[in-house]
C-alpha cells in the first residue's frame, strides 16, 4: 500500500504494526521526541512533537513522491486523494495543498495553512520548501509552533522560487476542522451532523490536548477503538483474552463508532444536553 506511518517511539511503532500498518522508525532521528503527550497547544513538549513532522515529510520529499500528510486526528469520509488527482479540476496546477486553520492571528498570515492535513506534488520547488523547513528547527523551538514557521516558509517560497500555494478556504464544505467545530457550530455542524454536508475529511484541531480531543471525537462518532485498548502496548493487548481474533483490529477496532456524550455545549451527533457544558455559560448544542 501507499500508507506509512511515522512512529516517534517503539510503543507506537508496535501498535501500528500490530494492525497491518507499514512503519518507519528511525531511533537516532526520534529518540529526542518526549512519548508523553504535551499539556497544552505550544508547550515544550508539543515543540519537540513538532519536530517528527518536519523529519518524516523531508525524508519522503526527499525521495520524489508525492505527499498527503495528516496528523492522527483526521477523519476520512471520503478518499481526498480523488480531489488532489483529478486532473480537470480548476485548481490541478499547484505545487502544495493546505487545509485552511481557520485561525486569522497575525503570526499565521499571510496563508493560515493548517500544518496538519496538506498535500504536496513532488518537484524541485516543494522539495526546497520542505528542505528548508528541516533546515529550521531552531525557529520551531523558538515559536513552539511548526505551523507558524511552515507559513512563513510558505511565502517566502512563493516569493523566491514560484512555489504555487493552495489554502482550501474554511468557507467552503470540503475540509472542515476545529474552526468549523469551535466556530460554526450553529450553521456548519448543524447540518453536518444532520447529513446536509458532505466533506471529504473532518479534522478534530483547535483543541487544547489530547484529552479535549478524545472527548469531542467521541461524542462526534468518530472514534472507534474500545476502552480496553487504550494506553496499551500491543503485547499486552494480543496477550489478553479479548484479541480472540489474533490481532490488535479484531480485539480494538469497532466497525461502527463508540459514542460517548462529555459536554452539552460541543457539537455532538446525538443530544448531550444533560451533560456539564465544556465552557463557562455554554449553551447546549442541541
Amino acid at each position: 500500500g501507499n500508507l506509512l506511518l511515522f512512529p516517534t517511539d517503539l510503543f507506537s511503532k508496535e501498535l501500528a504494526e500490530g494492525m497491518g500498518i507499514a512503519t518507519y522508525y528511525a531511533e537516532k532521528l526520534m529518540e529526542s521526541i518526549p512519548q508523553e503527550e504535551a499539556a497544552r497547544y505550544g508547550d515544550l513538549t508539543f515543540g519537540h512533537i513538532m519536530m517528527a513532522k518536519v523529519i518524516c515529510v523531508h525524508l519522503v520529499s526527499e525521495l520524489g513522491y508525492d505527499i498527503l500528510f495528516q496528523d492522527v486526528d483526521v477523519i476520512w469520509y471520503k478518499d481526498p486523494l480523488e480531489f488532489f488527482h483529478d486532473p480537470t479540476s480548476a485548481i490541478a496546477n499547484f505545487d502544495v495543498y493546505f487545509q485552511d486553520d481557520g485561525n486569522r492571528q497575525e503570526r499565521y498570515a499571510p496563508y493560515s495553512a493548517n500544518s496538519g492535513f496538506y498535500y504536496i506534488r513532488s518537484n524541485q520547488r516543494s522539495k526546497l520548501l520542505f528542505r528548508t523547513m528541516m533546515y529550521s528547527g531552531d525557529l520551531i523551538f523558538a515559536c513552539r509552533s511548526h505551523q507558524q514557521i511552515l507559513i512563513t516558509l510558505l511565502a517566502e517560497a512563493n516569493s523566491l522560487s514560484g512555489l504555487r500555494v493552495k489554502v482550501l478556504s474554511r468557507d467552503e464544505d470540503d475540509f472542515p476542522g476545529g474552526f468549523h467545530y469551535h466556530m460554526r457550530r450553529d450553521s456548519y455542524m448543524k447540518d453536518f451532523v444532520r447529513g446536509k454536508k458532505d466533506p471529504y475529511i473532518f479534522h478534530m484541531s483547535w483543541t487544547l490536548n489530547k484529552d479535549d480531543k478524545l472527548k469531542f471525537l467521541k461524542q462526534m462518532g468518530m472514534w472507534y477503538v474500545s476502552d480496553e485498548c487504550v494506553h496499551k502496548k500491543a503485547m499486552d493487548i494480543l496477550s489478553g483474552t479479548s484479541a480472540a481474533g489474533g490481532d490488535i483490529v479484531s480485539a480494538c477496532c469497532s466497525a461502527e463508532s463508540l459514542f460517548t456524550c462529555h459536554y452539552k455545549d460541543k457539537p455532538s451527533i446525538k443530544s448531550c444536553a444533560d451533560s456539564p457544558p465544556k465552557d463557562k455559560y455554554g449553551s447546549s448544542f442541541w
